[in-house]
């Protein structure tokens, strides 16, 4: 169906069917020179190697297309492993509340954050949600993201969050991209409530609505979230819904440790949590807990920018063996599509790698969704997402802080041509 040919580097991530990497692995990043790739019309990959090995190989095959890859660099899609891009009403202005000094829970607090996206969603039909989330998820595939975890969570009563669930599953069935879709009603405390109220409701409600459409085949939710904070969900309430939600058949992927301590990582690992978002606050004893538990880290460093908040400790879980993931967390207080700047963040705010950074974010991204068994590396068998970048080493995708926009010439989704960017062909990526 597709052949990739002669690709000045092609960088698979992983080789050996790792379904994570962790600090040692990702040193050895593995990188072919002068080779091909051929995606089936399964739309998995078929075979990765020196150029004129595939050539002799598939003499015979006929291809529907042909790109060639000279000077080229071929990555796997990116995986966006943390947004929020389903909402209506944008928070501009509190943007500039945030840089005249104002906290997250103080705006939170004063009927801001959250709760003014919860107000507008809750106004919003479901074809206008669709038509701005829509319109996102290109956004994130012209920046070379190709699977996107994406959240409810702006409804907080149970006919928003199916509103906004509805809308998620329209876009996984019609659109090309991947998405893995996270049921978040437990954002925030709804106003009126008190969190016991709140947690009851969804255990009680939100959950067994949710298991029925499912079995009837209508939405299919792969994971649940809770923001499990001080003044929003306690760790006892956290508990509550993601064991609920694992009863179900639910991964539990849920933000923790933001902006307090609360002993979030400790409870993920023992309840078996896929991965943990945040942690900018975690403990020594979590993050043991986490490496232990082989529960990911899915680090944003875009909220720790924009929110100044201190810095996630990449390094030292990186050195404590834990698997770290890495996400833009879209949503109107953190508006960034980009995975080429959220790795350029990590890689300067966070102190990672750009082998660290690339590594988290595909194949440990895509472990964070329990999807790496055919997504995040380029390896036979595995589905052929792949990114194409006009530059002779592959690192200019982080290196140039904003630069995506000339240099991804092609998205591939399942061995199809999703977008091509013509402006690569005409001007330099220099």
């Amino acid at each position: 169906r597709l052949l990739l040919e002669n690709a000045r580097q092609l960088v698979l991530v992983c080789g050996r069917g790792e379904r994570y990497l962790r600090r040692d692995g990702a040193a050895g990043l593995a990188v072919l020179r002068g080779a091909s790739l051929v995606v089936g019309l399964d739309g998995c990959i078929k075979a990765v190697g020196q150029a004129d090995v595939i050539r002799s190989q598939f003499s015979e095959a006929t291809f529907e297309r042909i790109i060639d890859c000279s000077g080229k660099c071929v990555l796997p899609g990116l995986v966006d492993a943390h947004t929020h891009p389903v909402w209506a009403g944008d928070r501009v202005h509190e943007f500039a509340m945030k840089l005249a000094g104002a906290s997250y829970m103080e705006i939170h607090q004063a009927g801001g954050g959250i709760h003014f996206t919860v107000e507008h969603t809750r106004k919003a039909t479901e074809e206008e949600l669709f038509s701005t989330f829509k319109h996102r998820l290109e956004r994130m595939l012209r920046a070379g993201s190709t699977l996107v975890e994406c959240k409810s969570g702006y409804g907080l009563n149970l006919e928003t969050e199916l509103k906004m669930l509805r809308v998620i599953e329209r876009a996984k069935r019609s659109m090309d991209i991947g998405i893995s879709s996270t049921y978040c009603g437990a954002h925030s405390v709804p106003k009126g409530k008190t969190a016991t109220e709140a947690t009851d409701d969804i255990i009680n409600n939100h959950l067994p609505k949710l298991k029925e459409l499912k079995l009837s085949g209508e939405i299919h939710v792969d994971n649940i979230d809770v923001f499990c904070e001080k003044g929003v969900f306690d760790l006892e309430s956290t508990r509550r819904i993601l064991q609920a939600g694992k009863d179900i058949g639910l991964q539990i992927n849920f933000h923790g440790d933001e902006l307090h301590p609360m002993k979030s990582a400790e409870l993920g690992a023992e309840l078996g949590a896929q991965a943990i978002s945040h942690l900018e606050e975690v403990s020594d004893e979590g993050i043991t807990a986490m490496a232990r538990a082989k529960c990911a880290a899915v680090l944003l460093p875009t909220t720790a920018y924009m929110l100044r908040l201190k810095q996630p400790q990449a390094r030292k879980m990186l050195e404590e063996g834990v698997i770290v993931a890495l996400g833009s967390d879209f949503n109107p207080n953190a508006y960034c599509f980009s995975m080429p700047m959220v790795m350029h963040l990590a890689c300067v705010n966070m102190k990672m790698s750009m082998n660290e950074a690339l590594a988290a974010a595909t194949i440990n991204a895509a472990y964070a969704l329990g999807k790496s068994d055919t997504h995040g590396s380029l390896e036979v068998g595995k589905q052929g997402d792949l990114v194409i970048i006009n530059s002779s080493r592959w690192e200019h995708l982080i290196y140039q802080f904003g630069g995506h926009e000339a240099l991804i010439n092609y998205v591939i989704i399942k061995g199809k041509v999703i977008y091509q960017n013509e402006m690569c062909e005409t001007m330099s990526s220099y």
